[in-house]
């Protein structure tokens, strides 16, 4: 519902269908007293946002209540922004065409810590009070939830709540608690003093941080009835947690055009690096019927003839065989095909590759991570060469001739032979390749290593390591480039400087919130996209803030420092994660949450796959 202002403009920007909305099965309801308006917030491009599952399953999920409208919002582009501010057009809802001053709650998800000058942006843009002090009684609350709201104190000026967890109860119940507060006349304030009773929901006005001289902060206190700490929220069944049965479907291209469906949370690995492992626990599964059935209607109601099942671990779902050859019952005929975005090196079989290949066949991606044995026992991958090579070998023989594989630099205790390790497998990979003499006659092999730097996260065994300098991970960089001889393996990897102020905001403190607001207000935006990123801006804005951003990323921290996320509570007990990161040092590998419980504390939640096996074991 795009006004004519808006419509004169999109013939002279890329993409024009980011703006329009109007797409099938987006939701349109008339605007009434007591309707409650929610603007759900990507702050990326719509291509990326509308890739994101959790957008889709809240739209639909809020959408579904007669009381609440639910719309969407994306980061306009540079071009799109320009145009905007040109003609005073505020940022608007896709389905309404209001701005979001018009909205109640203003919703963002926080997927990366490289979007948070985006954050502020579209605040600006839709004409709302950046810093949550200078907004009054008629302005929208303004939310947040998301993997980055696990440490959200960079953010703490500028939000209101933040949901911690998992959002499909505690975001309708805070909505209704505003409701409720709106009848009764409760002032804005009164409202966040409410709301921070409510479990998951932190409000940081509430809290004070205090700092000892070195820097490090002091104490984290709360005030005016504020929890002192603040748990997040977990949906324990599955089966009957919320998941819509159809999508929006774009008029363009976007990052993941095809149906998704959750065949589970969390992951029974303890990958050390891995925020999303810990931050996830416990693993819950959904049943093959329930997921079968969400993939038939989506399929419906959409026409994608694509179905990817989603999960950090795909591979480790305990029902997979059978759930596949329960969607092959339909998918087969309809050419519908089904993709697994994310297996191991050690679920792949020879019974695997024949289901997933029936109806059409891409590239393989698996992550080894590090480039020797060592060092993924000290990240606790769990994952030996001999079982890449046999995988490799599985899929070769089924046809495959695309693999792709990722890894990391920068991780702790790494060397340069670790680093010579990565082109090194990459290699004995083509080598696979050529030595498989049952391989069906196709393209020849291609195999790509790609290397990402290593970031430091909140509630990791490795939040207390320092982050390699930008000097340590170029020199890397180039020793990766040189010790590839084969002109058959691509070696690719990302600029380190983008990793290093991802590192500063993962674990940064609410000083950071200035450094944020003044690096916007200089022109940083998009800066996850190298066509926008300026590490110059960034480091001439913390140098004149007396900042000093290497304090965040490449320091470490003891274990008794108090850290800007203690006062969270995201299940996992810091006790388990300082043992794991002493069985890092010692290259000491952790069981999977199948193989043996390693008490991490996820069991508090009285389900998954941790409860259950620690039940069986009484």
């Amino acid at each position: 519902m795009i006004n004519q202002q808006i419509e004169r403009l999109l013939p002279l920007v890329t993409k024009p269908g980011r703006y329009v909305g109007g797409e099938m099965n987006s939701v349109v309801k008339e605007k009434r007293e007591g309707l409650l308006r929610f603007a759900f917030c990507f702050p990326d491009t719509y291509e990326v946002g509308m890739s994101h599952l959790g957008m889709k399953i809240l739209y639909s999920l809020f959408n579904e209540r007669d009381d609440i409208w639910c719309e969407r919002v994306f980061a306009p582009w540079v071009d799109m922004e320009d145009l905007m501010r040109q003609h005073h057009i505020p940022l608007y809802g896709l389905e309404s065409g209001d701005p979001l001053r018009c909205f109640d709650f203003i919703g963002f998800t926080l997927q990366y810590e490289l979007s948070y000058t985006n954050v502020l942006n579209m605040l600006d843009l839709g004409q709302i009070p950046v810093r949550s002090e200078d907004r009054g009684e008629q302005d929208p609350i303004v939310v947040a939830g998301g993997p980055c709201a696990c440490n959200p104190e960079p953010l703490a000026d500028f939000i209101d709540i933040f949901f911690l967890g998992e959002g499909e109860e505690v975001d309708l119940e805070v909505m209704d608690l505003y409701r409720a507060c709106r009848k009764e006349g409760v002032s804005r304030r009164g409202f966040l003093r409410r709301a921070s009773k409510v479990p998951g929901c932190y409000v940081p006005a509430l809290y004070d941080v205090s700092y000892e001289e070195s820097g490090v902060i002091h104490a984290v206190t709360p005030k005016e009835g504020a929890p002192a700490v603040v748990h997040k929220r977990v949906m324990m069944d599955m089966d009957k947690s919320y998941y819509p049965d159809k999508f929006v479907v774009p008029f363009i291209d976007i990052v993941h055009d095809r149906a998704v469906s959750e065949v589970m949370r969390g992951c029974i690995r303890g990958c050390r690096f891995c925020q999303a492992g810990f931050l996830y626990r416990p693993l819950r599964e959904k049943s093959v019927p329930v997921i079968n059935e969400q993939c038939r209607a989506l399929c419906e109601s959409t026409g994608y003839d694509e179905v990817s099942l989603s999960s950090l671990s795909t591979s480790d779902y305990s029902e997979l065989n059978g759930l596949l050859d329960t969607m092959l019952t339909w998918t087969k005929e309809r050419k519908v095909g089904i993709s697994l975005p994310s297996l191991r090196v050690d679920g792949f079989s020879t019974e695997l590759t024949e289901k997933i290949k029936t109806v059409r066949k891409s590239g393989l991606t698996f992550a080894p991570e590090a480039g020797t044995q060592r060092l993924r026992d000290v990240i606790n991958k769990n994952v030996r060469e001999d079982e890449l090579m046999k995988t490799v070998d599985i899929a070769f023989r089924a046809g495959w001739s695309r693999v792709k594989l990722y890894f990391m630099i920068g991780l702790p205790t790494e060397t340069m032979e670790d680093v010579e390790g990565i082109p090194a497998l990459g290699q004995k990979v083509i080598d696979a390749f050529y030595a498989c003499k049952d391989r069906p006659k196709g393209p020849a092999v291609s195999v790509t290593v790609s290397a990402a730097a290593f970031v430091p996260k909140p509630f990791t065994p490795f939040q207390w390591e320092p982050q390699d300098t930008m000097e340590s991970f170029r020199e890397k960089q180039q020793h990766l480039v040189h010790a590839n001889h084969s002109r058959k393996l691509q070696v690719n990897y990302h600029a380190a400087d983008g990793g290093f102020l991802e590192a500063v905001f993962a674990r940064g403190d609410r000083r950071l919130c200035a450094v944020l607001e003044e690096a916007w207000r200089r022109g940083c935006r998009f800066d996850g996209w190298d066509t926008c990123f300026s590490m110059k801006t960034w480091m001439d804005t913390f140098r004149d803030l007396q900042v000093d951003p290497t304090f965040y990323a490449n320091r470490r921290r003891s274990f008794d420092e108090v850290l800007p996320w203690d006062h969270l509570d995201y299940g996992v007990k810091k006790s388990f994660l300082i043992e794991e990161c002493r069985r890092a040092y010692a290259a000491a590998t952790t069981p999977n949450c199948r193989e043996a419980c390693s008490g991490c504390g996820a069991a508090c939640y009285g389900g998954g796959i941790c409860f259950e096996k620690r039940t069986n074991l009484v």
